[in-house]
């Protein structure tokens, strides 16, 4: 078969979405063997050790702890050659999606990663070679939870750098391999001033890539070797690009096919993150709870929360703070799971964070003595947004909480509190005219996906770009003289705009 007649019959299952059995058997079938058996003619063995196609990723890091996730699956690498969707891009409109064609599985499509059952222990130590490493006890992986585990490490020393490996096995004592090595460094303790520099990013639509392997921007973060990476949300779309996630198989194809990109598994190699969600990767877009979704269903917002948790490496709280020593505490928030409907009219009751969320924020807050600030939420709080939004704080269908959520940071925390948001696809630093609470937007991702900026504000915004990159945010100066940097990168790692602000010293 050459190209062009392959390329016609994928064209073909796209239009119709009802393949017949013979094109399943000639481009479904066929493309996955072709692409996996040559390399994998192994792993069909019953007592072959299974693969990490996905590679690790630590999260969750703090100066004595970590959690490394792994997911086991039966190949070593992702579908390379498996079924397109010809035609999707990015603004293709939501009533086009397209679900997974019908008699087709999500094993056959282009970037599957068929998890496998199996055993898993950790290997960690403090030299490369691992040679000073001991192993953990072998635990197996879930296939409910997506073939995953997790390793909840403790006791690690702060400011130190670890090493790790992943040996996999079916049984643990049948035969096994040991994944590549990725390390992580630990936080300073909490009452010591080091300089720091980490990155936020939201928004990976996989339609908008704009690198063979993936993303450049997750290739110009490793040249900076962030201390960590902040996903504010919309790791993966399942609402808006093919195939429509309405089950949990494609749902959680959504994340194999993402996080088995070079740029991104690379990226994790070297550096740990911490991970929010916000509506895309929840359910649908501008989602809540309670929402009735027809065109998701019959996948829920239950489900949507409970594979979140499987995918990434994080506990059960999807709200926490961390400090990074004696300078810098960050706060992440939760948007999605305590909203009240976005079509309630606004009054003092309606919220998008929910009473004992922001009890707690409020109260951590108060309570900290970091030099600086940062509370990260995974949409806008001063925004200003598009006129026909209706589900952040800067829109007005939920002024009342988010004028109170400003105010009282006018009121409590004026100087050294900074607001960083995602969802938005657009970079900016705006200034809220009345209670001048700061907010930087990261941008998404990469270029292709950058659209729907309202346009610039010369009320608010100090800086507006409608272009992709990333936000990096450092500590820089000295404990007696401190300051905090903010930097919006383009896709290369170039800096396009950058504003510093000095401690405050009583």
């Amino acid at each position: 078969m050459n190209d062009n007649t392959r390329r016609q019959q994928q064209h073909t299952l796209v239009e119709n979405q009802r393949p017949s059995r013979r094109d399943l058997l000639k481009i479904g079938l066929g493309t996955l063997s072709m692409t996996m058996v040559s390399e994998t003619a192994k792993a069909e063995k019953p007592d072959d050790p299974p693969y990490n196609a996905m590679g690790e990723r630590v999260g969750e890091v703090t100066h004595t702890s970590a959690i490394v996730h792994t997911r086991l699956t039966k190949y070593p690498v992702r579908n390379v050659n498996g079924f397109r969707f010809i035609g999707a891009k990015h603004g293709t409109p939501v009533r086009k999606i397209r679900h997974l064609p019908a008699g087709m599985t999500v094993d056959q499509l282009e970037g599957a990663c068929p998890g496998s059952a199996g055993a898993v222990r950790l290997w960690l130590g403090r030299t490369p070679t691992l040679k000073d490493a001991q192993p953990s006890e072998w635990k197996r992986v879930d296939p409910g939870r997506d073939f995953t585990q997790t390793f909840a490490l403790d006791h690690l020393e702060p400011e130190t750098t670890y090493y790790y490996a992943v040996e996999m096995a079916r049984e643990p004592s049948g035969s096994s391999r040991r994944g590549p090595t990725g390390t992580f460094r630990t936080a300073p303790p909490p009452d010591s001033w080091r300089k720091v520099t980490f990155a936020i990013s939201t928004c990976e639509h996989y339609v908008c890539q704009d690198h063979p392997d993936g993303y450049r921007s997750y290739l110009s973060m490793k040249k900076l070797n962030p201390a960590f990476l902040v996903s504010t949300g919309d790791s993966v779309y399942y609402d808006n690009e093919p195939p429509f996630a309405n089950t949990v198989p494609v749902a959680r194809f959504h994340w194999h096919r993402m996080y088995s990109l070079a740029s991104i598994k690379g990226f994790f190699q070297t550096s740990p993150g911490y991970w929010m969600k916000d509506d895309h990767d929840t359910l649908c877009n501008d989602c809540w709870p309670t929402m009735d979704s027809p065109r998701s269903a019959p996948l829920t917002f239950s489900q949507g929360q409970q594979i979140f948790l499987d995918e990434v490496p994080m506990g059960e709280r999807t709200y926490r703070h961390y400090k990074w020593g004696k300078a810098v505490e960050i706060w992440m928030m939760e948007g999605r799971d305590f909203r009240s409907p976005n079509t309630m009219p606004d009054h003092p009751g309606k919220t998008i964070w929910g009473k004992k969320q922001k009890e707690w924020l409020k109260r951590t807050v108060l309570q900290s003595d970091a030099d600086f600030l940062i509370l990260i939420s995974p949409d806008p709080i001063v925004g200003p947004d598009r006129k026909n939004k209706h589900d952040n704080h800067s829109n007005a269908a939920f002024a009342t909480e988010g004028n109170e959520i400003r105010q009282w940071i006018q009121k409590n925390r004026p100087d050294n509190l900074f607001v960083a948001c995602g969802d938005r696809h657009w970079q900016y630093y705006s200034v809220d005219t009345e209670t001048r609470v700061r907010e930087f937007s990261c941008g998404p991702m990469s270029d292709a996906h950058a659209e729907g900026c309202p346009g610039y504000n010369h009320d608010y915004h100090w800086f507006l770009r409608e272009k992709g990159g990333f936000l990096t945010v450092s500590i820089e100066g000295t404990e007696t003289s401190p300051r905090i940097v903010f930097r919006h990168h383009d896709v290369d790692g170039g800096v396009v705009f950058q504003q510093e602000f000095a401690k405050r010293r009583a």
